[in-house]
C-alpha cells in the first residue's frame, strides 16, 4: 500500500501528492471527497471494505504558496527525460552548460541540459552552435504540474484530466 494519491484543492487545481493512508484518513474524517477511486483496489479493515482513493479533493480551499520546481541535478534529468540532449543516449549522464560558465553562462533552467559524458567532453568549452552539436530540444523551466505528471505515470490516465 505504498501507492500515491493526487490531492486537489477545492477549485480542482493540483495541490500535492500524498500516501493512500493519509488520503483515506482525509476522506474518512470528511475533510475531503474521493473524486476517483483506484482501479479495482480496495482497503480492508476487519469488518469493512472501502475503495482505495486515487484522486481526492479538499473540502476547504488551501492557500498554497507558489510551487516552483527547485533547480537540482535530478530535476534537470527529469525535465530532459534522462537522455542526452545532443545524442539521445541514456548512459553516463551529466549536466552541461549550453553557454559555458567560463563564457558567462549562468546556472539556470535555460542554460543547463542533460548530456552524456562523451558529448559533454566533445562540446568542451564551446556553445552548441560553435561545436556543431545542435540541441535536440530547447531547455525550459518546468512547471509544478509537469513533475506531478511524472508521478502519474504509475496511475495510468486516472490523473490526466486534473494535471492539464
Amino acid at each position: 500500500m505504498n501507492s500515491r494519491v493526487l490531492v486537489l484543492n477545492q477549485d480542482y487545481s493540483p495541490l500535492m501528492v500524498c500516501s493512500v493512508q493519509r488520503a483515506f484518513l482525509l476522506v474518512y474524517l470528511n475533510k475531503s471527497e474521493m473524486i476517483r477511486p483506484a482501479n479495482g483496489h480496495r482497503l480492508h479493515s476487519i469488518a469493512q471494505s472501502f475503495p482505495m482513493p486515487s484522486v481526492i479533493r479538499l473540502n476547504r480551499y488551501v492557500r498554497a504558496p507558489y510551487k516552483g520546481v527547485a533547480l537540482t541535478r535530478q530535476n534537470i534529468f527529469k525535465r530532459d527525460y534522462f537522455e542526452c540532449q545532443y545524442c539521445g543516449t541514456k548512459r553516463d549522464l551529466t549536466l552541461d552548460h549550453i553557454i559555458p560558465s567560463s563564457k558567462g553562462g549562468q546556472h539556470t533552467w535555460l542554460n543547463l541540459v542533460t548530456a552524456c559524458k562523451s558529448c559533454n567532453a566533445k562540446k568542451g568549452d564551446y556553445t552548441p552552435e560553435a561545436a556543431g552539436m545542435p540541441l535536440r530540444k530547447k531547455p525550459h523551466r518546468p512547471t509544478y504540474s509537469l513533475f506531478l505528471r511524472e508521478l502519474s505515470d504509475h496511475h495510468g490516465n486516472e490523473w490526466d484530466e486534473f494535471l492539464g
